[in-house]
């Protein structure tokens, strides 16, 4: 050999090979190659000291303290069952919480149906005006500016002709009239 000097040996027993980039474990302070550099590859027994994770709960994100000689994934665990402020089983949110303000009604809706008229707030059921008997303003409407037709007003054909818009109800009915 040209150098004998330049380089040493790898550390572990079984190794020894003599390495010209000789790594120093900074927990045993020993050489190693680049194969038996990390801690668990020559089993440091000062691998503790350096070797420190500290894990984060998946949940709520913090760092749980892990003593020595427990298993992280059990202290982990442990927490999220006692302490993490946010366990999915812990508080239940309330989906349903829209209730219907049509009198006897008791459903409850996840979204808010609000009525545009009596701004009330309605389960499906009850959303339409006609449906919760809403009395904002004159009476409850069918159609927006369409008022709804007692059976006393009702005619054949002579309220179509001045309820339909424009021109169209006239060519209705001239055709209505012809057919019959």
């Amino acid at each position: 050999m040209e150098f004998p000097d330049l380089g040493k040996h790898c550390s572990e027993k079984t190794c020894k090979q003599l390495d010209f980039l000789p790594v120093k474990c900074d927990a045993c302070k020993q050489d190693f190659c680049k194969d038996h550099f990390p801690y668990a590859a020559h089993k440091c027994p000062f691998a503790f000291q350096k070797d420190v994770h500290v894990p984060v709960c998946p949940l709520c994100n913090t760092p749980i303290p892990v003593k020595k000689g427990q298993i992280p994934d059990v202290v982990v665990g442990d927490h999220i069952d006692r302490d993490c402020d946010s366990h999915p089983g812990k508080k239940k949110e309330k989906i349903f919480t829209y209730r219907c303000s049509k009198e006897g009604c008791k459903k409850k809706e996840m979204l808010q149906m609000v009525c545009a008229q009596c701004h009330g707030n309605f389960c499906i059921q009850h959303r339409h005006p006609l449906d919760h008997s809403c009395r904002h303003g004159s009476r409850p409407t069918i159609k927006a500016g369409c008022s709804p037709m007692t059976v006393s007003e009702s005619r054949p054909l002579g309220d179509f002709l001045t309820l339909a818009p424009g021109g169209l109800a006239q060519r209705l009915g001239y055709w209505f009239t012809r057919l019959m």
